[in-house]
C-alpha cells in the first residue's frame, strides 16, 4: 500500500517560489510516480518504500520551508502511465490532502493521515517530531560533519576533509545528537512500515 507525500510551501508570499528547486532535490529518490508541481507552490510524489519516504520527510523538514503531509493507504490502479502523481487518485491521495492541511496548524509543519491506522499515525508522527525537535538545535557546523558521515566517511576522513581534529568531529557529531539520528531511523522506518500495514 503505497504512500502519498503532498508538500506546499509554507510563506511562499513573502518569498520565491522553490517548488522547481525541492523537486530536483527529490529527484534520486526512488518512487512510483515522481514528485511534480501539482498547483501553485505545491508538489506531490508518490512512494512505496519506508526508507525512501523518511528520506524525502527528512529532507524536507530540514529547510523549514515545506508543510508536509503523509498520507498512507491504498491507490486507484493502474497507475498513469505518464508518471504524473496529479492525475492518481485513491484514498492515500484524500489522506496526503486531510495530513498536509493539518501540516499547516502543526508546530513541525507536518502531517500523518493513515485511515484505519490512527495510532501508528499518531506514533510514528511523535517521532519525527522528536527528530526533527534534535535536528533544529543543529548547527551550521553540526551539519557539516553529520553531511559527511552520514555520506559513509568515517570520523577520521571527515576530520581530515574539514581540516579539524577527529576529537572536533566526535564533540560536533556528540553536540548535533547524530548518534540518536543513527537510533531513531530505523524505528521510523519500522513505525512507518506497521502503518501502511495496518491502513486500509
Amino acid at each position: 500500500m503505497p504512500y502519498v507525500l503532498t508538500v506546499d510551501q509554507h510563506g511562499s508570499q513573502r518569498t520565491a517560489d522553490a517548488v522547481d528547486a525541492a523537486v530536483a532535490t527529490l529527484a534520486t529518490t526512488p518512487t512510483l510516480l515522481g514528485f511534480r508541481r501539482t498547483v501553485g507552490d505545491e508538489f506531490q510524489g508518490l512512494l512505496d518504500d519506508p526508507v525512501s519516504v523518511l528520506a524525502a520527510i527528512l529532507s524536507l523538514m530540514r529547510t523549514q520551508r515545506w508543510h508536509v503531509g503523509l498520507g498512507v493507504g491504498p491507490v486507484d490502479r493502474p497507475l498513469p502511465s505518464d508518471g504524473d502523481p496529479t492525475r492518481a487518485r485513491g484514498p492515500a491521495f484524500v489522506a496526503a490532502r486531510a495530513a498536509v492541511e493539518r501540516a499547516k496548524a502543526d508546530p513541525h509543519h507536518l502531517g500523518v493521515v493513515a485511515p484505519g491506522a490512527d495510532e501508528e499515525a499518531a506514533d510514528a508522527k511523535a517521532v519525527l517530531d522528536l527528530l526533527d525537535t534534535v535536528r533544529l538545535g543543529r548547527t551550521d557546523a553540526g551539519w557539516e560533519v553529520v553531511d559527511l558521515v552520514g555520506a559513509g566517511l568515517t570520523q577520521a576522513a571527515a576530520a581530515e576533509r574539514l581540516e579539524v581534529s577527529r576529537q572536533a568531529v566526535q564533540q560536533r557529531l556528540r553536540a548535533a545528537g547524530w548518534a540518536v539520528e543513527e537510533a531513531v531511523r530505523p524505528t521510523l522506518v519500522r513505525l512507518l512500515a506497521r502503518t501502511e500495514a495496518a491502513a486500509r
